[in-house]
């Protein structure tokens, strides 16, 4: 993939922007992927105060990825504690943000996708005032229990939201027909391929990690606890046997309802390196590196594509079509056989693999950022249009 360009030029064009305030979140490592090329962006803007607030989902995991994009967080609101329901952590995260937008006092809050941190911090705008835009808006299972609970979030922050930046025409289309005022509705790409574009053109100028791994395999979701992930472990042993000289890469989520089953299932096999979770330029040289990914995890459906790499999703739904549409992915669920049969398929039938492996991008063209910040300063200029 050809490197884009530095993310902090996109914005250069954008100029006569009236002084406003803007609240950028992050919570999760996702989401400062996701994030980072419109903070980048949004800070050329002349005359607008950007700021970064961390709600604190994944605080270990961001630090080196912040630092990889050359950015930092202003404010954190330390939400997370050990083994916390989600009830508890949405009561800590909205008094936080309470809290923290009464002080701030931005123009406008922005946030990207569907976790817990976006749907309260829509909410918090909802009942101060404050308009907020939606980052990867329209994505769409139509089941509120896959997945769960970031469909309920994704459906809830569109009904919050003022600016819809919807990744494709689907997702789009999705917003309008849940009665968006279209006036706020943009259609940008994903800021992830931004994100991987800046990535891949670095890491093609600096030492790339290198690993030994012929599957890259990632499963951390929260409908994937319990039966489902061991029912994927089992698969990877199944692969394991049927191919002696099979390696696969693991880097396995910090959360205990995935630790736990992992290592009793998969450590200290030969054929399988359970690792930390990688920082980003290191999940994309993975990327790169692997024949076949196996993953739950939306953005590795969206950057999979981009880079030629086959990807089996280990959901019953996703919200991600377009790349299935494509014949880039495919959906297998977490079940042991048809897990098996897909990944074997792939590796033993070369016609079947390139047929997967032939890539393409159905979620952007590296200037989703540029698109969302021309329609921030619109909506700055002119809140009422």
């Amino acid at each position: 993939m050809p490197g884009g360009p530095p993310l902090h030029d996109t914005a250069r064009r954008v100029t006569d922007t009236v002084n406003k305030k803007i609240t950028c979140i992050v919570g999760t490592r996702p989401e400062v992927i996701k994030m980072a090329p419109v903070i980048l962006a949004l800070r050329e803007l002349p005359g607008v105060t950007v700021e970064v607030l961390g709600s604190g989902q994944h605080r270990d995991l961001l630090a080196p990825l912040m630092g990889w994009f050359n950015l930092a967080i202003d404010r954190d609101l330390r939400v997370m504690s050990d083994n916390q329901s989600l009830g508890e952590l949405t009561a800590r995260l909205m008094q936080a943000f309470e809290q923290d937008f009464a002080s701030a006092a931005p123009a406008l809050v922005i946030a990207q996708g569907d976790t817990t941190t976006v749907m309260c911090a829509a909410l918090s705008c909802f009942y101060r005032g404050i308009a907020f835009a939606h980052v990867e808006a329209g994505l769409r299972t139509f089941d509120l229990a896959n997945p769960f609970p970031e469909e309920f979030n994704r459906v809830a922050v569109t009904r919050l939201a003022t600016l819809h930046f919807c990744p494709t025409e689907r997702a789009r289309a999705t917003v309008l027909a849940e009665h968006a005022k279209p006036a706020g509705v943009h259609l940008t790409g994903n800021t992830v391929i931004d994100a991987l574009q800046f990535t891949t053109a670095k890491l093609a100028s600096v030492p790339a990690r290198r690993f030994n791994h012929d599957v890259l395999l990632t499963a951390h979701r929260r409908e994937n606890f319990g039966a489902p992930l061991v029912n994927i472990c089992h698969a990877v042993l199944d692969l394991c046997r049927e191919f002696p000289q099979l390696t696969v890469l693991y880097p396995v989520h910090p959360n205990p309802n995935v630790r736990a089953t992992v290592d009793r299932l998969l450590a200290g096999h030969a054929q399988i390196t359970l690792s930390e979770p990688l920082v980003y330029p290191d999940l994309v040289a993975a990327m790169q590196q692997a024949r076949l990914i196996m993953t739950d995890s939306g953005g590795i459906q969206e950057e999979a594509p981009a880079l030629s790499k086959p990807v089996l999703v280990l959901r019953e739904v996703t919200e991600r079509p377009e790349a299935v549409e494509l014949g880039v992915a495919r959906i297998i669920g977490a079940d042991r056989a048809k897990i098996v049969a897909a990944a074997t398929e792939l590796l033993r039938d070369s016609t079947a693999y390139a047929r997967m492996a032939r890539g393409g991008s159905p979620y952007g063209d590296g200037h989703a950022a540029a698109r969302i910040v021309d329609a921030v300063r619109a909506y700055l200029n002119n809140p009422g249009a």
